[in-house]
């Protein structure tokens, strides 16, 4: 990978990921998160870990994601509009940003770059079948209480925007039969 894409996709993902925080919008936040998930893929591919990108873009940026989209969209969440003391924020994020400046100067000199490691791998090592076999024999458990939790965290936020429409109606019921006795 060119260093110049290496940089440019790093830069990115630590922009994106600043925007998941930063974001007011909830849906919007939820945009930078897959930038982020992306651009981490492309880096995973351009280190020549190829099943780990497309298992990045596919689980998580696609599933999950639009997992927490659909959440996001049924529980109907308001922008915040309260002000969060925008000096303070930019002062902060100045110095976040001199720090990273900073950090990038020193890993980017050439008596840092040149770390490599000589590790030999077995025939297969992160091949799809080598990595279908660890994870439906080692951690199959982990695996399906992991699609657990994502159900019942899923069944959890419908429960709750279920519960608040309902608390709505019964207010605006409340609300029509008292003006009806009034009138």
């Amino acid at each position: 990978m060119p260093l110049v894409l290496f940089w440019f996709l790093a830069t990115l993902s630590v922009v994106s990921a600043l925007g998941v925080v930063v974001q007011r919008n909830p849906v919007h936040s939820l945009l930078a998160l897959v930038l982020t998930l992306v651009s981490l893929a492309a880096l995973f591919i351009g280190q020549g870990a190829v099943v780990v990108g497309f298992l990045q873009v596919i689980v998580y940026a696609g599933a999950i994601m639009v997992l927490f989209l659909f959440v996001i969209w049924l529980l109907n969440l308001p922008v915040e509009t309260r002000s969060t003391g925008r000096l303070v924020v930019k002062f902060l994020g100045t110095i976040a940003v001199a720090a990273l400046l900073a950090e990038i100067e020193t890993f980017s000199m050439p008596g840092q770059l040149q770390l490599k490691f000589s590790a030999t791998h077995p025939a297969g090592y992160g091949s799809i079948e080598a990595l279908s076999q660890t994870l439906f024999s080692q951690y199959l458990i982990a695996f399906e209480v992991t699609s657990v939790l994502l159900l019942v965290a899923v069944v959890g936020a419908v429960a709750l925007a279920r519960r608040s429409t309902m608390v709505e109606v019964q207010e605006r019921a409340e609300q029509l039969a008292s003006r009806e006795k009034a009138a």
